[in-house]
């Protein structure tokens, strides 16, 4: 949060003065002045003597408006009043201007009195811009609470909630009145029928109950028992019981596959995506849709997670853990928590799937939030999995075990494409991202900014990643040396090197700007990173999940729970054993030994769902405890520190770990504040509080605050 160059605190169109310093020099808050910004603060508006309103004949004449303002001492609501000829228009739930700090600022009505709470005179509203009221009370509410609990402004969520306005789209959805939507019928649910909790849950939905659920889902290449068909189902039973449902995948491929199977099960025209990439108008169309009654089944990604769905009955969200469903814009939400927060105000079910459960819902399992629809795999109803590493593999092959393309995996491709298309899981793209000194394999740098080496094509000379010079000639600092040797190879020369060792077979790359969504049955190698997996017709034959130890040794909390989730992603698109599908692991030196390694050779991801959890309650790691990450000068992370021990009750046990070095340098360093999770939305309010009293005195510098970080920031 910035705190110095924003616009006076004193609006002449605010409710009141907002606090400000006069002292240049910054000075360290006092318990008293953080009690007074949060705890006080109510009780003294309380205490005021009552403004008499302005002479008029408007029926509750003062409106409380929330201002995109953004800073954290003003994270309240103004108050202003109401002109006649805006009374019509100026309804809860608007945008409307009002005049702040001097100029026009954006905001949303959220509230009509009769009185004010404030002292004085009220400057008036300056226009409504829209009359559609698209801050919904149950919107509102949710936004409220996920600012405090990730404590951040308000104005930062109600941003990523409310997408923008367009005219064009406003005005072509008027003359269309919202449509007598008849609930479709129950159905066959198919795709429920290998869960013993299945047809209970689907009961539940169709008869208005909330219920809160952890599906771990079964592989299958059949699209008639696939998760696209299980969520159409879940959705179809909700809306027999007459309320709407909110559907949120991490991606357009994953949105595709859901788009069609609910068209399958409800027809066209009776759901809506809603994504950030649609474009403005698009985008406002489906939300103008959702918010008018149109249709009540929205699907979409993380966007879409804030939609305004009538009578809500079921938000689901597959693949949690999926890192495109973190918000990487303030208060960065997780998707999995905003939902949640929704379902609980809004008395919704919660619906979360995905082949693997991530940790933090094994936790809301293991806390009773959440009760687990699961089914137990048979051996034959999953693919072989083939660890190339393990000892057995080492004593057939030596040395070669442990090759890029290893002999086991080589030979399991080989009889497998007289079959089908054979899926490559290369976890780096590019050519070949990191080099190494062909004498010492020392990580070759650049001389300039001692960034990495890589190589972009095979005739092309090595270049830095950070800076992109030319390393030209090249010359190890250690010993000297001038070769340079591969230390990671990626898609690109992965693809080169499987299309000489299988001449007649094709190749085909889905990656990074150009992600084939599907492939059909016919023989060909498919070399795809990680999220890019196309879907094949009828499954693939085998799939190679070569350089695992490139996942699994990521500096990371969360990297055996990210390696196993893309490696089950994948292994999923595999055909069963019963029908020839193998899974060979490559590059795992310790074989079967390592967790993720072994949960993915047993097929079983809800156990290491439990290992991972009670090795991190263990070492009171998240999410077993409630953590801050702070990022800033060393200087501003010591004050901010003190002023959030400052707001918390001496009772509240408050650990700082760090300072630790952070990303942009020397002079932005990182700092983690920790508590018990009891004690969670204590923390989260005391650190609101520091950052309030920080924006109100307008201390220089700046300090980044992630609540509940992610794993892979840690």
């Amino acid at each position: 949060m910035q705190s110095s160059g924003e616009p006076s605190a004193t609006s002449s169109g605010a409710s009141g003065d907002a606090a400000d310093s006069t002292d240049e020099r910054p000075r360290p808050a006092t318990p008293e002045q953080l009690h007074l910004l949060h705890a006080a603060a109510p009780k003294v508006r309380d205490e005021r003597v009552r403004a008499e309103p302005e002479p008029s004949n408007v029926e509750l004449p003062v409106a409380r408006v929330v201002l995109d303002v953004g800073l954290a001492h003003l994270d309240r609501p103004f108050e202003y009043s109401v002109p006649e000829k805006l009374a019509a228009d100026a309804q809860p739930g608007v945008r409307i201007k009002a005049r702040f700090a001097g100029k026009d600022v954006s905001g949303f009505v959220v509230e009509r009195a009769e009185q004010a709470e404030h002292t004085g005179k009220l400057s008036p509203l300056r226009r409504v811009v829209s009359p559609e009221p698209v801050l919904t009370p149950p919107v509102l509410d949710a936004c409220r609470a996920v600012a405090d609990h990730y404590a951040g402004p308000l104005a930062d969520v109600l941003r990523l909630a409310i997408p923008p306005r367009h005219a064009a789209a406003e005005k072509a959805l008027d003359a269309k009145q919202a449509p007598d939507l008849d609930a479709p019928t129950l159905g066959d649910a198919t795709a429920w029928q290998r869960y013993p909790a299945g047809a209970a849950l689907l009961h539940r939905l169709a008869h208005g109950d909330d219920p809160a659920a952890s599906w771990l889902a079964a592989p299958t290449v059949d699209p008639a028992q696939d998760w696209p068909t299980a969520l159409a189902q879940a959705a179809r039973a909700t809306l027999h019981g007459g309320r709407g449902a909110l559907l949120v995948v991490p991606d357009h491929r994953d949105l595709d596959r859901l788009d069609a199977a609910l068209t399958d099960e409800l027809g066209e025209g009776q759901h809506v995506r809603l994504t950030a990439e649609q474009g403005p108008q698009a985008r406002y169309t489906a939300w103008l849709k959702v918010l008018r009654g149109h249709v009540r089944c929205v699907i979409g990604t993380r966007a879409a997670a804030w939609a305004p769905v009538q009578n809500l009955g079921l938000l689901a969200c597959w693949d949690d853990g999926d890192d495109l469903l973190a918000e990487p814009r303030s208060p960065y939400p997780q998707t999995r928590e905003v939902l949640r927060l929704r379902a609980i105000r809004e008395r919704a079910a919660l619906l979360l799937g995905g082949f693997v459960r991530s940790v933090a819902v094994q936790r809301w399992l293991e806390d009773g939030a959440v009760r687990a629809v699961d089914t137990r795999t048979a051996p034959g109803s999953v693919p072989r999995v083939v660890v190339a590493g393990d000892e057995r593999e080492v004593e057939r092959a030596g040395a070669a075990a442990h090759a890029h393309l290893p002999p086991v995996a080589w030979s399991t491709a080989h009889a497998a494409l007289k079959g089908g298309p054979v899926l490559v899981q290369v976890p780096r793209r590019g050519y070949l991202p990191t080099l190494r000194c062909g004498q010492c394999r020392e990580v070759a740098r650049c001389a300039e900014c001692h960034g990495p080496l890589a190589l972009t094509a095979p005739d092309s000379p090595a270049v830095c990643r950070w800076c992109g010079r030319v390393a030209r000639p090249w010359r190890c600092p250690e010993c000297y040396g001038t070769r340079l040797h591969a230390a990671v190879v990626g898609a690109r020369r992965t693809a080169e090197e499987l299309g000489r060792a299988f001449p007649g077979a094709p190749v085909t790359r889905s990656g990074a700007g150009e992600v084939v969504s599907s492939v059909g049955p016919e023989a060909r190698l498919v070399i795809a990173t990680p999220g890019a997996e196309p879907v094949a017709e009828s499954g693939y034959a085998a799939t190679l999940l070569l350089d695992g130890w490139a996942l699994l040794d990521r500096s990371a909390l969360d990297a055996g729970e990210e390696a196993l989730r893309r490696w089950v992603a994948a292994a999923a698109l595999t055909r069963p054993a019963s029908g020839g599908g193998t899974v060979v692991v490559c590059g795992i030196s310790t074989g079967v030994t390592l967790p993720p390694v072994e949960a993915l050779a047993r097929w079983a991801p809800g156990t290491f769902a439990e290992r991972e959890l009670a090795a991190r309650r263990e070492l009171a790691l998240p999410p077993a405890s409630w953590m801050a990450l702070l990022h800033g000068a060393a200087s501003d992370l010591d004050g901010f520190a003190t002023a959030v021990r400052q707001a918390l009750d001496d009772a509240v046990p408050l650990e700082r770990i760090g300072p630790m070095p952070g990303p942009g340098g020397d002079d932005n360093v990182g700092l983690l504040l920790r508590t018990d999770r009891s004690h969670g939305p204590a923390a989260a309010r005391a650190v609101a509080a520091a950052r309030a009293v920080r924006s109100a005195r307008k201390l220089p510098g700046s300090v980044t605050v992630h609540v509940e970080p992610s794993g892979a920031m840690l």
